[in-house]
Parts: structure tokens; C-alpha cells; sequence
């Protein structure tokens, strides 16, 4: 009977990563997902720079850009009409700094590069239970039969079998502001790798030119209006992308392809993330709001941090402790980021106050540089959000919006005991 050092199950943007780094470092590892590749899944199409370097340390990056990725070498943010932040990339830099690419071209690129390493790849592969001896999982059963392994890793997303299987609890558990809604478009002339993210009203936004030569627009509703959007999605997508009349022009004189896909059924969490013998990484053991697009980014970077984690843990025979070790640094790393994108893409419109405060960021170069830090997952939020910039828009709100004195106070009160109790529960983890 063969045991694997290492069963991964899972093989998109975090699984094969994870794959590729531990069958290099001389790990047997077996890879599984139920899913024949190419396949596509609801995701934010965009990487940050910090992601983009982790394609390159997987060698898979020339590959990407070879099957059609977008170099971003511009973004606008905008809101209303009272914030617009333009920031381009420095023309020294070679590397993409950042790309945009469909994961049904991604995804299948990551496995073909874990099968490439040495990995067992299993494709089409059903896990239908966790094998276990004496309290520890030692394997997965599947509809092929068992695979046997000295740890497992769930990295098989939202609706992760192996965290269901290991009653992996949830905990810091956000409530989705808005629903989303995107589709692709042919014939789009914009194609200079520009970017845009962006509300207005009550409306977010994220689109960019991708992978196919196909433009992807997207838009954010507000949960309480899904059934209201249903009704008509055709027309009232169109009617969401007018609500910006700049990304309404761009896509104007291209033709929709394909249907207009939604996310709906979605909520923010950390999950307990390991075990004896098993671990989550990705969306099986953290989701935040994709408001931000930092999904594919944050699962490259806990992969690369796992590798070394599980590396450590089946050399020196203490790996229960190095798998803790790493759900330690997960939580920290991903608490701030956590809430900062609850906060981005929370339901309506931006109030005054949360206006005032990115025209802060927004009026010099040294905050502007900073906002983009945090988008890189580089910078904490709280390191943007100072004490002193969050005072001065307070003053200025109040001082520029008299007629809304009070739901201002109320509203700098709120966020200010939210922020509070946000940061006593920071190392609030599940015994």
C-alpha cells in the first residue's frame, strides 16, 4: 500500500501550487479534484503583482501570458464622482505587474505544471470520506478507492468536502454585502491592460481586458435587491453598467459572450484550519468579500507558506505543531484584510464619511502608494487607515456636511466601537 507524504485535494489556485512546490522539494504528493480540466469557477480574474511573482516561481508565468493574459499596467478607482485615483506602473519593471486571465485557462495551466513537478495527478476524482486510525486522518477515501497519506489538505474551496468531513468550525463569520454579477465581451477595443475598479451608488464595479480577447465587466448589487435582479438580469445588468458611464463606453462597442454569470450564495470566514493529519488552505479555510479581487493573490501566497510549513513539520516529525504554527500566521495574516474587504464592498452607497476618507488618500502621492500596497496584500490596512487620516476626515466631513451632523457622529462612533471590538477578537481562535 503506497502513502503519499502528502494528499492534496483540490487542484485549482491553491492545490496545484501547493503541489508543485512540495513534489519539488522531493514530497510524494497526490493531487485530487473531482473536476476535468479545463473547468471554470466563479472568481475574480485579476492578480496582484505579489501573485504574479509567485507564477514565476512556479515557472507557469510565461505559459499564462503565452495563453492570452492581460498585463495591467494601469488601474483607475474611482467613487461617484468625487474620488478618482489613477495609478500606472513604473515602465522599469519587466514582470507584469499585474495580469488578468479566466480560470478555466489559469486553473488548467496550474495542474499541468504540478503534474510536470512530479505530482500524481487525479482528475475526475470524487472524495467521498477521510480515512482515520486512532483519531488521525490518514487518507481519503474516493469513488477510485482509498489514497493513503501522512497529512491531507483540503484545498477544495467554499464548499470543501475535507472541512465538512473534519468538522472544521467557523469563526470571524461576515455577512455578504452584495451579490455578484459579470460577463465577457468580444470586439472591446480597450486593450491596453487598464484596470477599473469602482462604485457608484449603490453599485461596485471591477473589469478589465483578459484572457481570449474577451473584456470581463462586473458588477456588485446589493444582496437585498438579488431577487429584484433577477427578474430582468439582461436589462438590469445593462442598466448596472451605464451607472458608469466610462466602463459603459468601453464596452459599448463590443458584443456580450456567453450568458451573465452570479455569485450569490457567499459569506466571509475563517475556518479552523488544521488538525491531527489534515489542514486547509485557500477558500476551504478562509473567504473574504471578493470586492477587492485578491482571491487568486492570497491563495499563491498561503500555498508558498504552506509548502515550507509542511516541509519543516515531516522533517523534523512534529508536523501537528508546524500545521498550528501556520494557521497562526494564516489568521494574522489575513484578519485586517479580512474586514478591510467587508468593509470595501459593503451594502449601498458610500456614505460621506467613507468618501472624505479615501479623498485623503486619494489628494497625495504617499497614501496613494500605500492603498496600493494593501491591494498587493504587501501593507495592512490599518498601516493606510491611520489615527491621524481617519481624525482629519472626520473634521472635514463635518465641516463640509453640516446637514448630515448626526448620522455622521453616529456613523464615526460606530466604526469606531466596531474597530474596537474587532481588534479584541483579533486572537480569538476555536480551542
Amino acid at each position: 500500500m503506497k502513502v503519499f507524504d502528502v494528499v492534496v485535494v483540490g487542484a485549482r489556485c491553491a492545490g496545484s501550487p501547493l503541489a508543485t512546490m512540495l513534489a519539488r522539494r522531493g514530497l510524494s504528493v497526490c493531487l485530487v479534484d473531482r473536476a476535468h480540466f479545463p473547468s471554470d469557477t466563479p472568481s475574480t480574474h485579476i492578480i496582484q503583482p505579489s501573485g504574479v511573482q509567485v507564477l514565476e516561481e512556479l515557472g507557469v508565468l510565461d505559459a499564462v501570458m503565452a495563453a492570452g493574459a492581460v498585463s495591467l499596467d494601469r488601474m483607475t478607482m474611482v467613487i461617484d464622482d468625487a474620488v478618482r485615483i489613477e495609478a500606472t506602473v513604473d515602465p522599469t519593471i519587466t514582470t507584469p505587474r499585474g495580469v488578468c486571465i479566466r480560470r478555466v485557462t489559469l486553473d488548467a495551466l496550474l495542474v499541468d505544471a504540478a503534474a510536470a513537478a512530479g505530482a500524481d495527478v487525479r482528475t475526475g476524482l470524487r472524495v467521498t470520506n477521510l480515512i482515520t486510525e486512532d483519531g488521525r486522518v490518514t487518507g481519503v477515501e474516493t469513488a477510485g478507492g482509498p489514497i493513503h497519506g501522512r497529512l491531507v489538505v483540503g484545498a477544495d474551496g467554499r464548499h470543501s468536502t475535507i472541512a465538512a468531513l473534519a468538522g472544521a468550525r467557523e469563526y470571524h463569520v461576515a455577512a455578504p454585502g452584495k451579490m455578484f454579477a459579470w460577463a465577457y465581451f468580444e470586439g472591446v477595443r480597450d486593450r491596453e491592460g487598464h484596470a477599473r475598479l469602482g462604485r457608484r451608488g449603490d453599485l461596485g464595479f471591477l473589469a478589465g481586458p483578459t484572457d481570449g480577447d474577451l473584456y470581463m465587466a462586473a458588477i456588485a448589487i446589493d444582496m437585498a435587491k438579488q431577487a429584484e435582479f433577477h427578474a430582468n438580469r439582461d436589462a438590469n445588468f445593462t442598466a448596472g453598467l451605464r451607472a458608469w458611464p466610462e466602463l459603459a463606453e468601453v464596452v459599448g462597442g463590443g458584443r456580450r459572450v456567453g450568458p451573465i454569470r452570479v455569485l450569490t450564495n457567499w459569506h466571509g470566514y475563517f475556518r479552523e484550519a488544521a488538525g491531527p493529519g489534515w489542514v486547509l488552505v485557500g477558500d476551504a479555510g478562509h473567504f473574504k468579500d471578493p470586492s477587492p479581487g485578491q482571491g487568486i493573490g492570497d491563495a499563491f501566497r498561503q500555498a508558498r507558506r504552506l509548502a515550507r510549513s509542511i516541509e519543516e513539520g515531516l522533517g523534523d516529525t512534529s508536523l501537528d505543531e508546524a500545521m498550528r504554527r501556520w494557521w497562526q500566521w494564516r489568521d494574522d495574516d489575513a484578519y485586517e484584510m479580512h474586514w478591510f474587504a467587508n468593509d470595501f464592498g459593503m451594502p449601498g452607497a458610500t456614505t460621506p464619511f467613507r468618501t472624505r476618507l479615501m479623498k485623503e488618500v486619494a489628494a497625495e502621492p504617499a497614501p496613494k502608494q500605500i492603498l496600493l500596497g494593501v491591494l498587493n496584500h504587501d501593507v495592512r490596512p490599518s498601516q493606510l487607515f491611520t489615527n491621524r487620516l481617519v481624525f482629519r476626515a472626520a473634521a472635514r466631513t463635518l465641516r463640509d456636511r453640516p446637514d448630515r451632523l448626526f448620522a455622521t457622529l453616529k456613523e464615526i462612533v460606530g466604526a469606531g466601537k466596531q474597530n474596537a471590538l474587532r481588534s479584541r477578537r483579533r486572537r480569538l481562535v476555536p480551542a
